[in-house]
């Protein structure tokens, strides 16, 4: 599994690398990189099949890195370029990421968010 730094992570998103959010609900309304796709740890088993294989590796943020590490480890065996973003939201902010709160996470409605895997493939 890969980390970048926060400033590394701007740069790719600023380029139109994905970002992928991995907190859960009550994280995400907090705060967040209004790039972020929202896609809590808990659900990433139902829908990792949406992170296109063939595009730049997706960064994975959480809050501090330890899930968004295991995301994108799990992402990488599963065949899907990832890399965790070291530090996770904390560094992205201080680093001077954008960062929005609010709990719309521009789907239909709120994801499944029983269970906790990050096992997918």
């Amino acid at each position: 599994m890969h980390e970048i730094d926060a400033p590394e992570a701007l740069r790719r998103v600023a380029a139109g690398s994905r970002l992928i959010d991995v907190r859960e609900p009550d994280e995400w309304a907090a705060g967040h990189a209004p790039q972020a796709t929202f896609m809590p740890m808990s659900t990433i088993e139902s829908h990792w099949h949406e992170i296109d294989a063939d595009a730049d590796p997706a960064i994975i943020v959480c809050h501090s890195g330890y899930r968004s590490a295991r995301v994108a480890d799990a992402l990488e065996r599963a065949g899907v370029p990832a890399v965790s973003l070291a530090g996770g939201m904390m560094e992205w902010a201080a680093a001077g990421g954008p960062v929005t709160a609010g709990s719309d996470t521009g789907a239909d409605s709120e994801p499944d968010t029983r269970g906790g895997s990050a096992s997918v493939g």
